[in-house]
């Protein structure tokens, strides 16, 4: 039987069945990762790589990172992201104001750095960073958190992080490297065995 014009069986593959990245082109900007001015007494660096499930970098994820500012503002840099119709420049990112905001791509090896400021800790909550992930093979982006190592007493009243198992919850922190330099990776699967649990912790919102 032949089957009938537009029918399933005759449909060619559509967009929406195709999994990208398809925004190499359009989301990432010059100057994504400096949230923070590099002469600025207080910056970090948090940097890290982004996993497959077998453990093996990702070399064309996105990372956004927003936060709170060292006074607990979360208004940032208005129009940080605003651009100079001459020169394309991003006026926002002017090396002197803290934006409250980053846009970061993975490199070929799979990493990625941001500078930024210490964020506060708000209500009952530890310091933290707001991380979203947009990836190869995710139809939607993933939402998570970066905490810090060295906040422990904070971490262990933190209601999400209380929340977690042991296991679970180390995939949320942030280890310090070095004098101001964390290390935080973020993993979109788990993997065999004792890597079970190695998938970053990812949150779901409310809707409504």
């Amino acid at each position: 039987m032949t089957a009938e014009p537009n029918s399933p069986a005759t449909l060619p593959i559509t967009p929406s069945q195709t999994v990208g990245p398809f925004y190499g082109y359009a989301l990432p900007f010059a100057l994504g990762g400096e949230m923070a001015p590099a002469a600025h007494p207080d910056a970090i660096t948090v940097h890290g790589y982004v996993l497959d499930g077998a453990g093996l970098p990702v070399p064309d994820a996105l990372l956004e990172f927003w936060q709170a500012g060292p006074d607990g503002s979360l208004t940032g840099a208005p129009g940080s992201l605003r651009s100079d119709q001459t020169t394309g420049t991003l006026l926002g990112r002017d090396h002197t104001r803290f934006t409250g905001f980053g846009r970061i791509a993975t490199d070929a090896d799979g990493h990625y750095a941001i500078r930024t400021l210490m964020p506060p800790g708000l209500g009952a909550s530890a310091p933290y960073l707001c991380v979203c992930l947009f990836a190869r093979g995710l139809l939607h982006h993933l939402y998570s958190r970066a905490y810090f190592s060295d906040f422990e007493t904070a971490n262990e009243a933190d209601p999400l992080l209380a929340a977690l198992e042991p296991r679970r919850r180390r995939t949320l922190i942030a280890s310090l490297e070095a004098a101001r330099t964390y290390r935080f990776d973020v993993r979109i699967q788990g993997g065999d065995g004792d890597e079970a649990d190695a998938e970053t912790v990812y949150l779901t919102f409310p809707v409504g």
